[in-house]
């Protein structure tokens, strides 16, 4: 049963993932790298999509693992990506640096690299991910992070194909306006991120004073 808790980390995994991967910052990255080759861009679209899907589910199926193995606590992660998060969020509202890191490719094909990674399934979508396994608590909250995951994909999937004309219509100042937004959802996000992570270490530190 789908409960209102389940409910409310779909949309909290869902917001966290689509500010981080910001698809429509993506689509004039898409536009200019598929430029050579505009009759295969819904080809092109569909393999970066299931590339990025691909990455995204293993990370998300082996995050607890990874946990286990290194000893990572829960608040610990918390508060690293938040911090992570928060430094991303910054760095995209005082800069544009995305454009910069993407550049041009000699590859023939970059539907796999660097359009499915890194450029949308990068190291933040990755993180954000990782932290989201580590919060959800149950098999409600795993599958409400598996449908975030699907949702944000095929989102992101749908405004690949449509960005020539997304990118003609809303203009330079339009994309840089989303940027700035998207980072300060981010940033946003890693500052409660690193407050929940606090607050679990501080209410473990009260109840062992307590005990």
């Amino acid at each position: 049963m789908f409960s209102s808790a389940d409910a409310k980390f779909v949309v909290l995994a869902f917001s966290s993932l689509f500010s981080v991967i910001n698809p429509i910052e993506a689509a004039p990255i898409f536009v200019s790298l598929t430029a050579g080759a505009p009759q295969d861009r819904r080809r092109m679209a569909l393999r970066a999509s299931a590339a990025a899907a691909l990455i995204l589910a293993v990370f998300a199926l082996t995050g607890g693992a990874i946990f286990s193995a290194f000893g990572i606590t829960l608040p610990a992660f918390q508060i690293a990506g938040g911090i992570l998060f928060t430094s991303m969020g910054l760095n995209t509202l005082t800069h544009d640096e995305r454009h910069e890191r993407t550049g041009p490719v000699s590859t023939a094909d970059p539907s796999i690299v660097p359009l499915g990674m890194p450029l949308i399934a990068g190291p933040g979508a990755i993180s954000t991910v990782m932290v989201l396994v580590g919060q959800a608590r149950d098999g409600g909250h795993r599958a409400a992070l598996a449908i975030a995951i699907a949702a944000n994909i095929l989102l992101t999937l749908v405004i690949l194909l449509a960005a020539p004309g997304l990118v003609a219509r809303i203009g330079v100042t339009g994309q840089r306006i989303v940027s700035k937004i998207m980072g300060l959802i981010t940033a946003v996000i890693g500052v409660q991120f690193v407050l929940n992570g606090v607050e679990t270490v501080a209410l473990a530190i009260l109840r062992a004073a307590r005990g």
